[in-house]
Order: C-alpha cells, then sequence, then structure tokens
C-alpha cells in the first residue's frame, strides 16, 4: 500500500480529506455522483478503504471551496472519518461566519459535548462526555487563562475560528492532560486561500431582558503573493463583541431545623436549633443526605429526643446586570521559499471586559421571637414530611446589597515554527511558543439594611419557583413597609472592597518527526519532545466592614446624593416576588471609591496593597513515539496507531513565607486499532491514559478565613494542599460508523473511564481566633468511573421532491452512567463512612436535534438540546441541607437563518432560547428542596456579511 511522504501542514492536511463526492455534492447538477475521490493524477481514482483515509496516507487535493450549512455538516464528518482518533468536529460555514453567537454554543450541539453555567448572557462551562476537565489547543499549541490550567472558551470569538476538533481519545503526539478530551482550535492562515481573501461582518445582538443591541464585528484580510521561488502570505482576523446582560433569579435559602411548639429549657417554641448545646453536639453541619424530613423527626438534647421541623433560614432575589466586551484578533504569515519548507509567525490575542452590578434583596426568615399570636397558624408543611413549605415572620432582619465587580482579561500567544522536508522519508516541524495571560479584578460594595414589619414566604409556590413579600404595618400608616423600594426604610451597612489579580504565563518548545519506515506493516514513526515552562501566581486583598457607624455619621440613604438604585420590573410576573428595590448604586460608590473609604475609615487608593497567596512554577517535559501500521485481512483493511508518551514534572512552589517542591512523572501508553469492514462501515478501537494535574490554586496550603456573614453562628475556611498528585484515566473506547451517503453517516461509540486520585474536598470545624469556622482542603481521596454510549446520525436525503429538496437533519444522543467514593468526615475531620455518589456535572442522557435546510442562496437551521438534571456542585458546609446542589434538566430551541442577497452579500438572523427557558437547582430532593430559579434572556440577532 503505498503512502504519501509529502508533507503538509494538520490544517491543510484535514482539507484534503474531503472526498470530492461530498464536495460534488454540493452542486446542483451533482446527481447520484459517482463516489470518487480524485488525486492530481487521477481524478476519477477511486477512494480507498475508509479506515486508510488519515492525514498520513493521502495526496494532496487542490484548493476545493465548500461553503454553507450543509458543507459546514459534511466537512465535519469528513474530519470524523479521515482521523486516526475518535474525533468530532464543527466546522465554520465561510470565513467569518459560525455557527453560533460563540463557540461554547456552537459546541453544545457536537455528541458527547455539554455545556452548563449559564450566566452573564452566556454559558461558560464545556464539557465533554460529562467531565470538564478540557485541554484546549490553538492550531496545536495548548493556551491557558491567567493562572489556571484550562481557558475561558467564551473568550474566544468564533468568527475567528476556521474549525474545531474534539478529541474524545487520545494518540502519544497529543498534550496528555485533559481527562475529557481535547479541543483543537483552528484559526485561518493565508495558504488556505489561492490568492486574496476580504471578508466583513457585523451584527446586532438584541438581549431582550437588558433590552439593548449589542455590536459583533469582524473582519479578515489575507493575501497570497509568489516571492521567488517560493510563497508569502500574510493573514489579519480581527474582532470585536460587546454583550449587555440581564440574569434574575430568586432563591431559597439553606434547610435548617427548628423546635417544634415543645421546646427544652432555655428556648423557645420554633426556635432555631443551634449546633450544639451545653458542648455537646445536636446535629453536624454539612451533611451530605441532609437532616431526614420523615414527619416525628428527632435531635439528641441533654439525653432526650426532641421533635424537630426543617425550614429554610433566608428568601433572596438577585437583579444582575451587566456589560462584557471581547476584543480579539490573530496574525498569521507563512512563507514557503521552496517545495521542502515552510515557516510559519502567528500572533493571538484575546481580551475580555466586564463590568457587573448585582442588586441583591436578602431576608432572613429564621428569627423566632416574633410568630404572631398564632405560631403554628402561620407555619404551612409540606404533607407527609416535616418540612415548612410556607410562614410568615415578624420583624425580620432585612439586607440589600450593591455590588460592582469588574474584571479584565488580556491573552497574548506568539509563536515562530517550521516544517522542512529532509530527503523522502523524513519530515521535521519545530515551534517556539511564549503566552501571557493577566486577570485582574476589583469588587465594591456596599450593603442597606432594615427589620421589616413582617416577611411571608412559599418556598415552593409551584413548579420549584419560591415567592415572597413583605407586609405593611397597619400601625404606622405614613409608612408603607411592603414597598422595599423606599430609601427612608433603610440604613447604610457594611462597606466591602477587595480586588485580586491572577497571572499566568509560559514558554513552550516543541520538535516533531515523522519518518516512513515502510518497513511491513509499520508505515510510519512518529516522535517527538515538548518543553513547557510555566508560571502561575495570584494575589488579592480584602477590606470588609462591620457596618457604617451611627454614631459618627449618617448612615441614611439621604445623606449622599446620587446614592439610591431603584430596579423595575424585575421576573416578569413569573413568580409573586417584589418587583423592585433599594441598593446603593454600586457604580456610584466604585466611581467616588475613597469617598467612601475615608467615610468607613479604610485605606484610600494610594495605599492599597494587593498580598500575593501564591507563586508556582511547573517545568513539564515529555518524549514520545508512535508507529502507523496496517495489515490485510482478506479483503479489507486493520490499521492502527500505536504510542508511549512519557512526561515529567518538577514544580516548585511559593506561599508567602513558605515554599514546597514536587515531581511526579508518567509513562502513558495508548493504542488504535481500526478495522474497515467496507469502505463506508469502519470499527475503532481505543485505549490511552491521561492525567488531570491539579489547579494551582488547590496547592496552596495558606488558609483563609471569612467571618459569618449570615450570621449562622461560625464562618468558612479554606486552604489548599501541596501534596496534591495529579488524577490518573484510564480510558476504553469502542466506536462503530457507517457513512452511507455523501454527507451522511450513522455512528455510535461505547466508552468507559477509570479514574484514579479524584481531587475532593474535606471539611472540618476548626477554631481560629476564639471563633469557630468550617475548614475545606482538597486531598486525592476519591476514585470514579464513567461509562455510557454516544449515539449520532447526520443525513441529507438526496433527490427528494419539489421544495423538500435540502432537507436533513442532525441528532446526537449521549447516556452516561458515573459514580465517584467520597470519604464522609464528622466535625472533627474523621472519616466515618464512604459516600458513593454520581460525577460534578454530569447528566444521565442528553441529546440535540438539528433540522436544516439549504436551497440555492438560502440556508436555515432549527436546533434543540437538552439535558437531564445532574449534580453541580457542593455547598457550603455551613447548613444542615444536603450538600449537592442539582440543576434541573436544561434545554434550549435556537434558530439560524442565512441568505445571500448579493454575489458577496450575506443576511443573518439568529435566536437563541427562543422558548425562554428558566433554569432551577435543587437540593438532591427535587419535589421538597427546591433551591434556585433563574430567567435568562432571550437574544436575536441580524447581521450582514460582505465577501470579496
Amino acid at each position: 500500500m503505498k503512502r504519501s511522504t509529502r508533507w503538509m501542514p494538520p490544517h491543510r492536511a484535514r482539507l484534503a480529506l474531503l472526498p470530492a463526492a461530498l464536495m460534488l455534492a454540493l452542486s446542483a447538477a451533482a446527481q447520484e455522483a459517482p463516489r470518487t475521490c480524485p488525486t492530481a493524477e487521477d481524478p476519477q481514482a477511486p477512494c480507498p478503504p475508509a479506515a486508510d483515509a488519515t492525514p498520513d496516507s493521502t495526496t494532496e487535493l487542490d484548493s476545493i471551496e465548500v461553503r454553507g450549512l450543509r458543507a459546514s455538516m459534511m466537512g465535519a464528518l469528513s474530519i470524523k472519518q479521515g482521523s486516526m482518533q475518535i474525533v468530532d468536529a464543527i466546522v465554520a460555514e465561510d470565513i467569518g461566519k459560525f455557527p453560533d453567537n460563540n463557540l461554547v454554543e456552537a459546541l453544545q450541539r457536537v455528541t458527547g459535548v455539554q455545556t452548563t453555567d449559564r450566566g452573564g448572557g452566556e454559558v461558560s462551562t464545556v464539557s465533554i462526555r460529562g467531565l470538564n476537565d478540557v485541554t484546549t489547543t490553538i492550531n496545536g499549541r495548548n493556551i491557558f487563562t491567567a493562572s489556571g490550567r484550562s481557558v475561558a472558551l467564551a473568550d474566544i470569538p468564533a468568527s475567528l475560528l476556521a474549525n474545531v476538533e474534539i478529541y474524545k481519545t487520545r494518540s502519544a503526539d497529543l498534550i496528555e492532560t485533559g481527562i475529557a478530551g481535547v479541543i483543537d482550535i483552528h484559526t485561518h492562515r493565508p495558504f488556505d486561500f489561492d490568492g486574496r481573501e476580504i471578508a466583513v461582518a457585523a451584527r446586532g445582538i438584541y438581549q431582550e431582558q437588558a433590552g439593548k443591541v449589542d455590536p459583533n464585528v469582524s473582519a479578515l484580510f489575507s493575501n497570497v503573493w509568489n516571492v521567488g521561488g517560493g510563497r508569502f502570505g500574510a493573514l489579519a482576523n480581527l474582532s470585536y463583541a460587546e454583550t449587555n446582560y440581564r440574569d434574575q433569579s430568586v432563591t431559597a435559602g439553606a434547610m435548617v431545623p427548628f423546635f417544634t411548639d415543645t421546646a427544652p429549657d432555655g428556648f423557645v417554641p420554633y426556635q432555631r436549633i443551634p449546633t450544639s448545646i451545653d458542648g455537646q453536639e445536636v446535629w453536624q453541619p454539612g451533611l451530605v443526605a441532609g437532616l431526614p424530613f420523615t414527619p416525628g423527626s428527632t435531635l439528641p438534647v441533654r439525653g432526650e429526643q426532641y421533635e424537630y421541623l426543617l425550614s429554610r433560614d433566608a428568601i433572596f432575589a438577585s437583579d444582575f446586570t451587566g456589560k462584557r466586551e471581547r476584543p480579539a484578533g490573530n496574525i498569521s504569515l507563512q512563507w514557503a521559499p521552496n517545495e521542502d519548507s515552510e515557516y510559519v509567525f502567528e500572533a493571538f490575542y484575546n481580551g475580555y471586559r466586564n463590568e457587573s452590578f448585582n442588586s441583591l434583596l436578602f431576608s432572613f426568615v429564621d428569627w423566632w421571637g416574633n410568630l404572631g399570636p398564632d405560631p403554628s397558624g402561620s407555619i404551612g408543611l409540606i404533607p407527609g414530611t416535616n418540612i415548612m413549605k410556607s410562614r410568615t415572620v415578624g420583624a425580620p432582619y432585612n439586607f440589600t446589597s450593591g455590588d460592582l465587580l469588574t474584571g479584565k482579561t488580556d491573552s497574548y500567544l506568539y509563536a515562530l515554527g517550521g516544517s522542512w522536508d529532509v530527503g523522502d522519508r523524513l519530515k521535521l516541524k519545530s515551534e517556539v511558543t511564549y503566552q501571557d495571560s493577566d486577570y485582574n479584578e476589583d469588587f465594591f460594595a456596599m450593603r442597606a439594611d432594615r427589620v421589616a414589619h413582617e416577611v411571608w414566604v412559599d418556598f415552593n409556590s409551584g413548579g420549584g419557583k419560591p415567592a415572597f413579600g413583605f407586609n405593611d404595618n397597619p400601625a404606622t400608616p405614613g409608612i408603607d413597609e411592603s414597598n422595599a423600594a423606599d430609601p427612608a426604610q433603610w440604613t447604610l451597612a457594611q462597606l466591602y472592597d477587595n480586588a485580586l489579580y491572577r497571572r499566568g504565563d509560559a514558554t513552550t518548545f516543541t520538535f516533531d518527526g515523522d519518518f516512513d519506515a515502510g518497513w511491513g506493516p509499520l508505515g510510519k514513526l512518529t516522535f517527538g519532545v515538548r518543553y513547557d515552562d510555566r508560571n502561575s501566581s495570584e494575589g488579592q486583598r480584602i477590606g470588609n466592614d462591620q457596618g457604617c457607624n451611627r454614631a459618627i455619621q449618617d448612615c441614611s440613604f439621604a445623606s449622599v446624593d446620587g446614592l439610591p438604585s431603584i430596579n423595575s420590573g424585575f421576573f416578569d410576573g413569573e413568580s409573586d416576588v417584589p418587583v423592585s428595590w433599594v441598593v446603593p448604586s454600586g457604580h456610584y460608590i466604585r466611581a467616588n471609591a475613597d469617598f467612601f473609604r475615608e467615610l468607613y475609615g479604610r485605606p484610600t487608593s494610594d495605599q492599597l496593597v494587593l498580598t500575593e497567596n501564591f507563586n508556582v512554577n511547573e517545568a513539564s517535559t515529555a518524549l514520545y513515539l508512535q508507529g502507523d501500521f496496517a495489515f490485510d485481512v482478506g479483503d479489507d483493511v486493520l490499521d492502527g496507531q500505536v504510542g508511549v508518551r512519557y512526561v515529567d514534572v518538577d514544580t516548585d512552589m511559593r506561599f508567602g513565607d513558605g515554599s514546597a517542591s514536587a515531581n511526579a512523572s508518567k509513562l502513558l501508553p495508548s493504542l488504535m486499532l481500526r478495522y474497515a469492514f467496507t469502505p463506508d462501515l469502519m470499527m475503532r478501537l481505543a485505549y490511552g491514559e491521561t492525567l488531570r494535574r491539579p489547579g494551582f490554586a488547590q496547592l496552596n496550603p495558606n488558609i483563609i478565613y471569612v467571618e459569618d456573614v449570615t450570621n449562622i453562628g461560625y464562618g468558612t475556611a479554606t486552604g489548599g494542599n501541596p501534596d496534591l498528585a495529579p488524577t490518573e484515566s484510564k480510558n476504553y473506547d469502542l466506536s462503530l460508523e457507517w457513512y452511507f451517503a455523501p454527507g451522511s453517516a450513522l455512528y455510535g461509540t461505547l466508552f468507559r473511564r477509570e479514574i484514579e486520585g479524584m481531587v475532593t474536598d474535606f471539611r472540618r470545624r476548626v477554631t481560629y481566633q476564639d471563633y469557630d469556622y468550617i475548614l475545606t482542603q482538597p486531598d486525592n481521596a476519591s476514585n470514579g468511573e464513567l461509562e455510557g454510549l454516544e449515539l449520532g446520525v447526520v443525513y441529507f436525503p438526496e433527490n427528494l421532491p419539489g421544495l423538500l429538496n435540502g432537507f436533513g437533519v442532525q441528532a446526537s444522543y449521549t447516556a452516561l452512567d458515573s459514580s465517584q467514593d467520597i470519604p464522609v468526615t464528622n466535625s472533627a475531620g474523621e472519616v466515618v463512612d464512604t459516600l458513593t455518589t454520581p460525577m460534578f456535572g454530569i447528566s444521565d442522557s442528553s441529546y440535540s436535534v438539528v433540522l436544516a435546510y439549504e436551497r440555492n442562496r438560502f440556508s436555515a437551521r432549527a436546533s434543540y438540546v437538552w439535558r437531564d438534571d445532574f449534580l453541580h456542585n457542593y455547598e457550603a458546609a455551613l447548613f444542615a441541607n444536603p450538600l449537592g446542589v442539582y440543576f434541573n434538566a436544561e434545554s434550549s430551541l435556537d434558530f439560524q437563518l442565512s441568505y445571500d442577497a448579493a454575489e458577496n452579500w450575506t443576511v443573518t438572523f439568529d435566536a437563541t432560547n427562543l422558548t425562554g427557558e428558566l433554569y432551577q437547582s435543587y437540593y438532591q430532593y427535587p419535589s421538597t428542596h427546591n433551591f434556585g430559579t433563574g430567567l435568562y434572556s432571550r437574544t436575536f440577532a441580524l447581521g450582514l456579511r460582505y465577501r470579496f
């Protein structure tokens, strides 16, 4: 079997994989075109078996342009079919025309990919098969944001991208980190085009809840020139996106126990039960499963059992508004002085600017001292439980808070490299990259407080939505206590003045080679080395005050002009909640920060200092060797790839006055087998091992103590662990893929992950400076297993009659089953049990369906994505509520339309979240322990693109 020996950059090799039949199908004249794979020598050459269609076993095709929605799906299928690994992909429909508003939204339709953590007008977290430990690369280069190990994917604008590949299995030449997989982002390069290319796009995106239209613009300029006997190309791609957003949520607080109408001596009916009485523990905060909620459940007090009721400690509403900007750009220079060498210089920049204002209304509902003449009559229980569904509380403590958060990121990546053909059998390439990423954040907030006349609450008024409001006091006819927007009822309270920085930089050297061995079944040897020198640091300052000193200053809103901020139209009538309230304006207090610092007796801006929390240097060296092989099995082909990667990591850590060091090394084998039953039916079997290194902040042993801010009776404390080891995973995959027609395929994958040394949090009660805290620290104390099934189909029927011609469907389904063993500790931090729970972020099932229609100059797509509920995180370990916070099932219906109005002009229309879904959460038991309900915006976008 002859194999091509001509070196091609990876992105060009992938383009060469597009079978001509797929591209011919784009032409209206192509009717049942014969399945051919033309080469420069033979335009009618038959296709080889699909199992041999890899970037290393194809002949480079002449440039053939594919555009449009159907071409995008077909190009993604071609990448999947031609890759040695199990890969899914998304491909831009045209220059500057990616399928969605941002990359994260585009990824949610990829088989096995789930997204979550919606907020600020977008989703921000990407998981592959339920795991969010994803390694992200740009053109094969590992990238990160600030001091983290991963990149903020939402910061990378979709308009800069050519395609994105999602690697679900791992070969030895890929970076070893990322148990979930690798997302490789490809930007355009000048040699992608024959000559000059210019594309300009602009969209106006209307955010419904924010009520504003935001700009999203991009421009690409590229050209190629003949220079001497070679070529030189230059490309610049620029992007700017602005987003105004508004997120609204109502949340019921945590569950804590209360006495019934029968209370022990020293307590009154319906009083909240403290965690300990007379030095004896009554109940333990932070229980994983929570306290029992069957009627008649009891707790021990002084040797006797007393019945208790469970109720929420608070109710609160958040009106979160803000403005975000994302400038970005990349430059690519390519020079090929001859046919045997090529040099590339690239620079990539992405920025993030955000200013968010959280208007918070908070009321405690755990007060027992004023329940009226008939306390039991004001309490309603959920039938069959001891849980309060509704109650009315007199004289509750309320506060509002105006919180302004500003954040700024600047990330730069520079790369210089080359590739060389050394004779006919050896291909070499090498590259040096440098990247630097800084994030700076400033938080300035002020509270106002009052003791209200009365608050009523229905913690679950229907569908998991809380409802609450304040009752007026008839004895004060001049004041309406039900009006939370009256500044005269509130007094200025605490001031919060915090800031932090996160910084990261890395210098990376790579050297790789391909040797066309031709030794029997061994076709190619690939080898290489990667050295990465990474620095990460974080610092912060914390300035919190107990409150406004009423003895020496006027603490009313009226004392400062411009201070009140009153929202309106909150929650769109989704529940019976206050529609407006007053808070100190976050924008005003931040603009006059030094005035308020002096007012509260705090240091002013010229005296503020950020203290370094940690500074870590990590030097990693990786060596790999892998070989491609192929055997003829009768009339079929069995081929594959076997490899090994060795990685050694030295870590030096500095934490304040302390320091630590660590070393870890690992040999990671990998194997891929492919068997082509027919040219269109292929099976893959893969095994590989991957690592997840602990986050740099997790290594910091310094403990940060945060005092009680909700009057629970104890604070929180967090610290890291410099002895954390990498988490290791053994990965198994088996797939079957049937490419049954041009541009159509049916595929499925079974997979399993065996994960050892997962990092989990240990919690225990500690005393620091005569005050109690719940301390949380991480350790490699958990193991887990994940297995599942992926199914996908892409189908564009040929020769449908009339207007039906042009319809297609893309659909996928993922089923997951996960478990993790988590040690259970008592309040002293001693392990007393092991609990098996699902892994965080994993839905049992999820699916997406895309209905596409493309005809001549018109294309449209309606897509629906859905994922089942899932364990999202553990709540702060202060309460008796179940620790696990679950997110309800999530879904989104989106629509895209494109029309070529003229030869070079395209008009687009996009809409997201058309059904206006509510996003909800609960504590482990969905019917009784509802938590939060969030309302997020629908978006509508109108755009215009010009390409010439």
